[in-house]
């Protein structure tokens, strides 16, 4: 539906729209249709790959989601590096990136299209894998002080693994391990603490409602440019939740001495296994994530979201004085 309507001869522009490649041969899509119905659609519809969103980002001018949460994390993992602006119409259940009504979508892309659009540039994170080398290590090496001593002598400890440009959040827990996670955790080159848990959540501003919340981390309004740092079920009661400035690049190790490994994913994406001795950087992104807001207080809208979706602060109002006096009155008159 939307696909067609963007092709209409009614637009004022010659839209060209790229669908997933996994629709090209679908039934229901029946792609076929919609270039035989009007021959100025030949050329127009196109269909992307990963690959293309990959490599060649600048393809498009903006991007259309349609479904949850879920779907905006999809769109971020295809968009490794630039991110066009993401149009997210809402068809999940809950929605804290989804802004728009999808049975609304003309008037919204008609006004997009005519008025330009505000966006708002949600911080993601990088994060790259470092495995450790096969070096000659003396009995009792300490990861922490091969990691600062590494930065002042300049050795080469670790090998980078791949990176991620991550939305929500990193984590590091104990996988299907029966016992908990031992981690180290750094930022620059300062050793913060070590970690008794079942793993460590890393959150940005954006991911502060999904696992980072559950765990028992705080809410924050997307535009702080910070980082939340969320113990999972830890193993002593003084480890509170942390948040830290967006300019510190954090460090998630498993030390050399760890009963077991730990797993590591990005986005709930990607799990990966790290070994006693690996590690995990973590710091603020080049490429941040533009989503299309409506018009409006930014703030407003954010605060509406959390009101709509976890019935934030949300209680029956407490009864004046004068209410009560006359409720309790009723109750004592005697009944004619």
């Amino acid at each position: 539906e939307i696909v067609a309507w963007l092709l209409s001869k009614e637009r004022d522009t010659q839209y060209t729209v790229y669908v997933e490649n996994t629709l090209e041969k679908n039934v229901k899509f029946d792609a076929q249709e919609l270039v035989s119905n009007d021959p100025t659609n030949v050329g127009r519809l196109k269909f992307w790959t990963n690959e293309l969103c990959a490599k060649h980002p600048q393809t498009f001018d903006f991007a259309i989601t349609l479904g949850g949460d879920g779907t905006i994390l999809y769109a971020s993992w295809l968009f490794q590096r630039v991110v066009p602006p993401i149009f997210s119409f809402a068809l999940g259940s809950l929605g804290f990136l989804t802004k728009f009504d999808f049975a609304d979508y003309k008037n919204t892309l008609t006004s997009a299209f005519r008025d330009g659009i505000t966006v708002s540039l949600r911080l993601r994170f990088e994060a790259t894998v470092m495995r450790t080398q096969n070096l000659e290590r003396p009995e009792g090496h300490d990861l922490v002080d091969e990691l600062v001593g590494a930065e002042s002598d300049n050795k080469f400890t670790h090998k980078p693994d791949g990176s991620h440009e991550i939305l929500n959040d990193i984590v590091v827990d104990r996988g299907p391990n029966p016992t908990m996670s031992s981690i180290e955790l750094l930022g620059d080159s300062i050793h913060y603490t070590s970690i008794q848990a079942d793993g460590i959540c890393v959150a940005t501003p954006t991911g502060s409602t999904a696992y980072n919340l559950a765990a028992g981390g705080a809410l924050c309004h997307p535009e702080n440019p910070i980082i939340l740092v969320t113990a999972i079920c830890a193993h002593t009661l003084s480890f509170r939740p942390i948040i830290l400035p967006d300019t510190i690049v954090l460090r998630v190790g498993v030390p050399y001495d760890a009963r077991t490994s730990s797993w590591a994913s990005f986005d709930g994406r990607q799990r990966i296994e790290l070994h006693p001795g690996d590690y995990v950087t973590i710091s603020a992104s080049r490429y941040p994530f533009p989503n299309v807001m409506p018009q409006g207080s930014r703030s407003e809208d954010w605060i509406s979201s959390i009101s709509r979706t976890l019935n934030w602060n949300s209680r029956q109002k407490q009864k004046s004085f004068k209410e009560w006096e006359e409720q309790n009155a009723a109750v004592k008159s005697p009944r004619t």
